[in-house]
């Protein structure tokens, strides 16, 4: 993955969006459509004003393929504010209008194809016609924009059932429309109410009961290991700790174990394709003694779990020894944890797989959704600025590499996992602008990674500050990111 393919994906995305929005006109004339989400290469989206079938989804379809043959232009255009609210209004998308007021610009750049324009905050290819890989399939109640996977030139990729993400999203939207907070607007206008307050204390405390009934669930089971698993800045550290604080109100004592412990020595760790030891694969680990102490723990055995130093990246000649008692559970946090090869020595009865990611659940509007990944981008951004002095660049640059491992070695897993747990908080974004704005801004007109920096800037330009950043809990998963976590001390 890089930063050209990251880009030309969104472009790819966005002008099979607008197509779409082409043929629900011409077809269901009326019905509005809101994008939910990503599965797997496509988009998910729900449709109303009208009963979705399988039969008009293809009709759809076929209208998409009239509107690429006919390769129509798409024209950018830029109109004043008045302009685009009263244009939005009349096509009855009070969502956009009401996100567009909170903008401090006084123009803006809609597309126009067909007569019919749209505000998406990216580039569009020139034409339809340029629009020709895609699928559009039926998923009850919903449908799925298929675009293509790896070549973006190749056909759409095909449609994964992914039961156990689809029921994140829906919790992740039900509690979304518990909060009255669907889109920017809606956060935008807590924050004007001067609501902030309480609209955090109530997101900290679904937060808090998720935990807390997963907590139930492992107990229940039975389980003596815990493997806590997902992509990166997903918040899987402040989530082990606060799982293990429900855990012992359960009556049981957890005890983390480390797998960074367990690196190979450095010049025994594969070479990836860029022609650096590969990280991220899991024969990086020493599988085989993992597998060995667990089982001897277990048993109730003590063992001396290894010390790896990422200063001379080798393991210590001295380890730290450990026994476990009947009433303790492990919890095992690393990217490899739904991975059966990891541990496959230890039955699944005694096993308890969970998957953490922030699924954001917030919309900008109906047409424009806010990707997970951008999320866990600036989170990262701001922790690794804060806690290792690196430059927003080096996390930039570092990201493509961390996205491409992400694809290999977590999301390919993410279904085994016992259960999904939903680390996104509604009004995070709103206080993670106050620490990545400026640290965005610092990117170069000349830098490779310019356009993903202002695309960013762009997307964060519609929400206000949060100001009520002191009522945010110190064991809140996003201190893990801004600071002030009780966890690590700070």
């Amino acid at each position: 993955m890089n930063v050209k393919y990251e880009d030309d994906r969104r472009i790819c995305e966005r002008s099979a969006r607008l197509v779409l929005l082409l043929a629900l006109r011409d077809v269901v004339p009326g019905a509005k459509v809101r994008l939910e989400h990503s599965i797997g290469y496509g988009v998910y989206m729900t449709v109303t004003g009208v009963n979705l079938t399988a039969a008009l989804v293809r009709r759809i379809e076929e209208r998409m393929h009239n509107i690429v043959e006919r390769d129509l232009p798409i024209v950018k255009s830029r109109i004043t504010s008045a302009q685009a609210m009263e244009y939005f209004r009349a096509q009855g998308q009070e969502d956009t209008v009401r996100l567009l007021a909170y903008r401090k610009y006084q123009h803006f750049d809609v597309y126009t194809c067909d007569g019919l324009s749209e505000y998406f905050y990216g580039d569009m290819v020139p034409s339809t016609g340029a629009v020709s890989q895609f699928a559009l399939r039926f998923y009850y109640p919903g449908m799925v924009l298929l675009l293509p996977g790896e070549d973006l030139s190749g056909p759409p990729a095909p449609f994964v059932e992914r039961p156990q993400l689809m029921r994140a999203y829906v919790e992740a939207e039900a509690s979304s429309r518990i909060l009255r907070c669907e889109n920017a607007a809606d956060l935008n206008d807590i924050i004007a109410r001067g609501e902030t307050r309480t609209f955090i204390r109530v997101n900290e405390a679904m937060q808090e009961r998720a935990i807390a009934q997963i907590a139930e669930r492992i107990v229940a089971r039975g389980a003596r290991v815990v493997f806590v698993a997902g992509p990166s800045s997903s918040g899987k550290t402040t989530f082990a700790q606060r799982l293990s604080t429900q855990l012992r109100v359960s009556g049981r004592r957890p005890v983390a174990i480390s797998l960074d412990n367990y690196y190979l020595n450095r010049e025994l760790v594969p070479i990836g394709e860029d022609g650096k030891p590969d990280l991220e694969c899991l024969e990086s680990i020493d599988v085989p003694l993992f597998n060995e102490q667990l089982v001897e723990l277990l048993d109730g055995r003590e063992v001396e779990l290894p010390m790896y130093s990422f200063l001379t990246k080798r393991r210590m000649e001295k380890g730290v020894k450990m026994r476990v008692d009947d009433d303790q559970i492990l919890i095992v946090e690393g990217i490899h944890g739904l991975n059966d090869a990891l541990s496959a020595d230890i039955p699944s009865e005694y096993k308890y797989r969970i998957y953490v990611s922030a699924l954001t659940q917030l919309n900008l509007d109906c047409h424009n959704r806010i990707r997970t990944t951008d999320v866990r981008l600036m989170r990262r951004m701001v922790r690794d600025h804060r806690t290792r002095h690196t430059s927003v660049l080096e996390t930039l640059r570092m990201w493509d590499n961390v996205r491409t491992g992400e694809e290999k070695y977590i999301f390919p897993y993410q279904e085994r996992a016992d259960v999904m747990f939903n680390s996104s908080l509604l009004y995070e974004i709103a206080v993670l602008k106050k620490y990545a704005y400026s640290l965005l801004k610092s990117v170069g007109r000349d830098d490779p990674y310019y356009t993903r920096s202002r695309r960013l800037i762009k997307f964060l330009n519609y929400f206000l500050d949060c100001d009520e950043e002191d009522e945010i809990p110190p064991t809140s998963i996003l201190r893990e990111f801004i600071g002030g976590c009780t966890f690590y001390g700070e």
